[in-house]
């Protein structure tokens, strides 16, 4: 044993005199640059020989090398400085969020005991937290935000959904209307954009609402992104107000983190359940066949993927029949008419806009969500246009639908086109290791599908959806090492597609470069 630590000492001590030496060499090397004494030495040993003009050279050159050995220190401090200034502002950015979080359950903290304070003044009383809301009304005040007024109790009775009970009774003998639509998805988007420019003066290309349209038709969700004020929210306004559906408007706070926050919660206090408007939305969209819109405004204010998760897993399911998204795990006799066993059945004739800002305040949204997204960015504004007058048109979410469905029967891929779009997935993935996937494949088919049938060409169509969908994912590369790369992509797409022709793939990738 005695043997084996001597050699097992001897080993190690290879590699840790290494280390000293290293760390000796470092210290005795910084010592030596700084050696006052040997500077001084040379010069004593040269003073005697330099002439008049030499002497104003040896001035010049150890000016230059004080100021040279200056400048290196300042920037390596400059450096260091910034590496600590970068990390602290990461940390600020992370403790603020947390500091808005945990703010965020201390008010909910406070919530819960002014309701049991509330509770024990309303038991000395001998009352009922319904009685102590018959009261306030008396009195004459208004009812705590959440709760209902007598008013309502006596047309909802005691239920934990007010309001959604409320719907049902509105709607008890409604019956679905039918508008009689007879346009064309080219007619529409015509419609569209005199609408928003003759009503509202919002003024957006052709183009642009071609693919507005055409990510309706690929999914449930759309996201429109670009600079803060170039009409990203306006759009969604916009398409709301064209449809005689007004939008439903969620702001997105930061203290965002599940789904609680974006439809509500059950206060275990007031047996109640705390519906917020995009509950309500939802709920509504169930009983009609209109087009029904939300908009979460500024939605990477907050991290997607945590308070939207579980809405994106429930629309990737194949069939309708089972979006169902649970609100809560019993079961009240008089729950609303649509909630089954506390699950909420998702209605196939609502969809969701978000609008993104990128900036520092925001978090980058993930590979995840803008996968099962359609991004459309709005980065410019466009000059004011003449346009007819165009009024507001009530639409059949089934009448939109089976424009979509329409197009993609008589608006397929071409063999060209798909032979075309499988080469440049193998080039993308032979040089930059990105892949296009099967779920980004039919979307890609659909889009272009109702792209054509708005009005709009299919390599247009296929370029643009490139572009938004594929060639984001180079963000994420290391921008510097696949520059050349960038360069010989765009001469392959001008030469497999024809010069010019990918023109959104090609400025994308222009932007990336100088980016670098």
């Amino acid at each position: 044993m005695n043997t084996f630590l001597r050699f097992f000492y001897e080993f190690i001590s290879i590699f840790f005199d290494g280390v000293e030496k290293i760390v000796k060499g470092f210290i005795n090397g910084f010592v030596q640059m700084f050696n006052y004494g040997d500077y001084k030495q040379i010069i004593s040993n040269y003073k005697g020989s330099f002439s008049g003009i030499e002497w104003i050279f040896v001035g010049l050159g150890v000016a230059f090398f004080v100021l040279l050995v200056g400048a290196i220190l300042v920037l390596i401090f400059m450096g260091i400085r910034k590496i600590f200034r970068l990390r602290k502002e990461k940390l600020n950015q992370d403790e603020l969020l947390d500091e808005i979080g945990e703010l965020n359950d201390k008010v909910k903290q406070l919530m819960k005991e002014k309701d049991e304070l509330m509770a024990m003044k309303v038991s000395q009383l001998g009352l009922s937290p319904e009685d102590e809301n018959n009261e306030e009304a008396k009195n004459g005040e208004n009812p705590e935000d959440g709760e209902v007024s007598t008013e309502d109790l006596d047309e909802a009775g005691n239920v934990r959904f007010p309001k959604l009970v409320r719907i049902d009774q509105e709607y008890e003998n409604y019956k679905i209307k039918n508008y009689n639509n007879n346009f064309t998805l080219e007619e529409l988007v015509d419609n569209l954009r005199c609408f928003a420019a003759s009503q509202l003066h919002l003024y957006y290309e052709a183009h642009l609402l071609r693919a507005f349209i055409g990510g309706l038709a690929c999914g449930k969700l759309i996201i429109l992104q670009g600079i803060s004020g170039t009409g990203k929210t306006s759009l969604a306004y916009a398409w709301g107000k064209f449809v005689k559906n007004d939008s439903c408007i969620a702001s997105v706070q930061p203290s965002w983190r599940d789904k609680t926050e974006l439809l509500g919660y059950f206060n275990e206090f007031t047996k109640k359940f705390n519906e917020s408007n995009v509950l309500e939305e939802l709920y509504l969209a169930g009983y009609d066949d209109n087009v029904h819109t939300i908009i979460l405004d500024e939605m990477n204010i907050a991290r997607v993927e945590y308070y939207f998760a579980e809405m994106l897993s429930i629309l990737e399911i194949p069939q309708r029949s089972e979006w169902e998204i649970e609100l809560v795990t019993t079961i009240w006799p008089d729950d609303p008419k649509r909630l089954d066993k506390g699950k909420l059945h998702l209605p196939g004739n609502l969809w969701y806009i978000g609008t993104i800002n990128n900036d520092d305040s925001t978090f980058m949204v993930t590979d995840k969500v803008y996968d099962r997204a359609m991004p459309i960015d709005i980065n410019k504004k466009i000059d004011p246009f003449e346009c007819r007058e165009q009024e507001a048109v009530a639409i059949n979410s089934s009448y939109l639908e089976g424009l979509f469905k329409q197009a993609f029967e008589e608006h397929q891929l071409s063999q060209k086109s798909i032979k075309m779009v499988e080469e440049i997935d193998d080039y993308v993935i032979a040089h930059f290791r990105v892949a296009f996937g099967n779920r980004i494949m039919k979307q890609l088919r659909d889009f272009t599908a109702v792209y054509v049938a708005s009005g709009g060409g299919e390599i247009e169509a296929i370029d643009y959806f490139l572009a938004q969908k594929v060639l984001r994912k180079f963000d994420q590369l290391n921008i510097a090492q696949i520059r050349d790369e960038i360069d010989g992509f765009i001469k392959y797409l001008d030469t497999t597609v024809g010069k010019g022709k990918m023109k959104e793939c090609i400025e994308f990738l222009e932007r990336l470069k100088k980016s670098v």
